[in-house]
């Protein structure tokens, strides 16, 4: 038998209160109905509030697995393409290096570390022709002395005074202005070749009536005083790769400031010949002069005798080698660096 809210007070349950606190609430909320609908709502409504909450964690989820794995995956990335750069860097370096070496003329080999067909034939091609004829030149150059080269390689050891030699100085007659221009000729007269790493030193010393005060050496320089004569700078080396019997040059040229003094006329009397001795005079007595004084003559002016006395010391503490210009008191030399033989 079921028992309405009217019952309740026979289960002993609840006080008069309590029952009368439920009276109250049951009749405010007895005329309240839902609307139509409203318990399908609510099923469709919550499960999809849940799917919602669902994808929302789930989405958040997966936001923070992806910068989780995002990061280490860029980074990585970008040490690969770095390493990339620098190899591909390197290999371009390594084939550019490659080819500029595959091209050699004297053997036509290639040191980059393996060797091609297409580099191999195209150096015996040209080992065969134009390749074979410059290393031919060289090879002539080497044994009889023509043909230095301007690049020395490491190998080559500075010249020494025992290697050079012997060597050669010439000059020309002076020109217009009275400039002397002159030459001298060094040789690699040993069986090894050497480095030459520059002309050593020049210098002029008086000789005669030369005045030393006024007599200097100097480099030459573009547009200075012996420029119509001397090599532009711009044709000196300042290394020279010398084979056995090649020489190189160093030049000089003489230009005088003034020309040598000349001599005073000598301005003695001659003798007086009536203070001759006299034949008829007693013994011991004179009256004029002794019996050996000779007749003094007139001394002519002329140029007095001066001469300059160039010395071209080698690189390396010699050889010397010297020359003489006549006719010079005062006056400049002006020199060369190492200029290669023609």
């Amino acid at each position: 038998m079921n028992h309405g809210p009217e019952d309740l007070s026979s289960t002993g349950e609840f006080d008069s209160d309590e029952l009368a606190l439920r009276r109250m609430l049951q009749q405010a909320v007895q005329e309240i109905e839902p609307r139509d609908g409203t318990l399908d709502h609510l099923r469709k409504a919550v499960p999809a509030r849940r799917a919602r909450k669902r994808q929302a964690l789930v989405g958040m989820a997966a936001a923070a697995l992806f910068i989780g794995t995002a990061i280490p995956a860029v980074i990585h990335v970008s040490a690969i393409n770095t390493n990339a750069n620098t190899a591909n860097a390197g290999h371009t370096s390594q084939m550019q290096g490659g080819a500029g070496q595959g091209k050699q003329e004297d053997g036509g080999e290639s040191t980059s570390g393996g060797s091609s067909g297409k580099a191999e034939d195209k150096g015996k091609g040209e080992t065969k022709g134009e390749g074979k004829g410059k290393t031919a030149g060289a090879t002539t150059g080497a044994s009889s002395g023509s043909g230095p080269s301007a690049t020395a390689p490491a190998s080559a050891a500075a010249c020494t005074a025992a290697e050079l030699g012997p060597p050669t100085a010439t000059t020309a007659g002076p020109d217009a202005s009275g400039t002397v221009y002159g030459t001298f000729h060094i040789t690699n007269g040993s069986t090894t070749a050497c480095t030459v790493t520059g002309p050593g030193t020049v210098s002029a010393s008086a000789q005669g009536a030369a005045d030393s005060s006024k007599i200097g050496a100097v480099r030459h320089l573009s547009g200075d005083a012996a420029s119509a004569g001397l090599p532009d700078p711009s044709q000196e080396v300042s290394q020279l790769l010398l084979q056995p019997g090649s020489s190189y040059d160093v030049k000089f040229a003489w230009v005088p400031s003034e020309t040598c003094p000349t001599s005073e006329p000598s301005t003695d009397p001659t003798p007086d010949p009536t203070t001759s001795p006299d034949a008829s005079a007693g013994e011991g007595s004179s009256t004029g002069g002794d019996t050996g004084t000779s007749t003094q003559l007139l001394t002519d002016g002329g140029t007095l005798d001066g001469s300059v006395l160039v010395t071209n010391t080698a690189a390396g503490g010699g050889p010397s080698v010297s020359t003489t210009v006549s006719n010079a008191c005062a006056g400049t030399v002006y020199w060369t660096g190492v200029l290669t033989s023609s």
